[in-house]
């Protein structure tokens, strides 16, 4: 669902790049085609990035026939992308990996505020600075809309790219996996599936991002970290503000 909804948002660029780190190559190769930490950090930023971009595409609708300044639009837009991204893209899809929804919620909470917040310092300045550049823009009923929030989406996610690689790569987010039996021979071609008979368990536990291996920060380095995106974001709309005035 996540890829798909990428695809639809960013067209081509959303397709090239599911092409290129989740699409296995031959049946049985879906898990050694992602397992570069690269890979699995695009992959892992998808459930992120279809979330906040979800959530503030449908607020930016919203807020459009509100009328509402520009400054309140950006914070009704970070509070459904951080609600949809969350409690939707990151804790209910993640359901079955926990015991329950609110130990979901508390277990995918800094990873999806970090990463939440460098797919916004990408995507809100995008979206403020084209909505100067192009007048008409914020109709969600104008063509333009659509093109400049799949713009600001493909920015969101070229800037959150490091975090979630980071993330992955130190066992702090679940990278992309392959179900057992999932990715099995298409009936009738007569081959076994390297997935089963490729891999031990070592080289499963020990892959970016996979769940037996997931680790926590400690309660100061994560408040560190998510202060330090926070600051980030909040750098980025003041250089905005700078080119297009920020109002409430």
């Amino acid at each position: 669902m996540a890829w798909i909804l990428v695809t639809i948002y960013t067209g081509p660029v959303g397709l090239f790049f599911y092409l290129i780190t989740c699409r296995r190559p031959f049946p049985g190769g879906h898990t050694r085609f992602t397992r570069a930490t690269w890979k699995q950090g695009v992959n892992s930023e998808m459930h992120c990035l279809a979330g906040d971009a979800t959530g503030i595409i449908i607020a930016a609708i919203l807020v459009h026939f509100l009328a509402l300044p520009n400054g309140w639009d950006i914070t009704v837009e970070y509070v459904s992308g951080f609600v949809s991204g969350l409690f939707i893209f990151q804790a209910l899809m993640m359901l079955s990996m926990y015991v329950s929804y609110a130990g979901a919620v508390r277990k995918t909470l800094f990873a999806e505020t970090v990463s939440m917040n460098m797919v916004m310092t990408g995507m809100i300045p995008s979206m403020v600075l084209l909505a100067a550049a192009w007048p008409g823009s914020e109709d969600p009923l104008s063509p333009t809309f659509w093109f400049r929030m799949g713009l600001a989406t493909i920015v969101g996610g070229f800037v959150a790219f490091p975090i979630n690689c980071w993330l992955v790569a130190n066992h702090l987010k679940h990278g992309c996996m392959t179900l057992p039996g999932a990715d099995g021979p298409a009936l009738g071609n007569g081959h076994m599936s390297s997935e089963v008979h490729g891999m031990s368990h070592d080289e499963m536990e020990n892959m970016p991002g996979h769940s037996m291996g997931m680790k926590t920060l400690p309660l100061h380095s994560m408040f560190l970290w998510v202060i330090g995106t926070y600051a980030i974001l909040l750098i980025a709309l003041l250089a905005t503000s700078q080119v297009t005035p920020i109002h409430f």
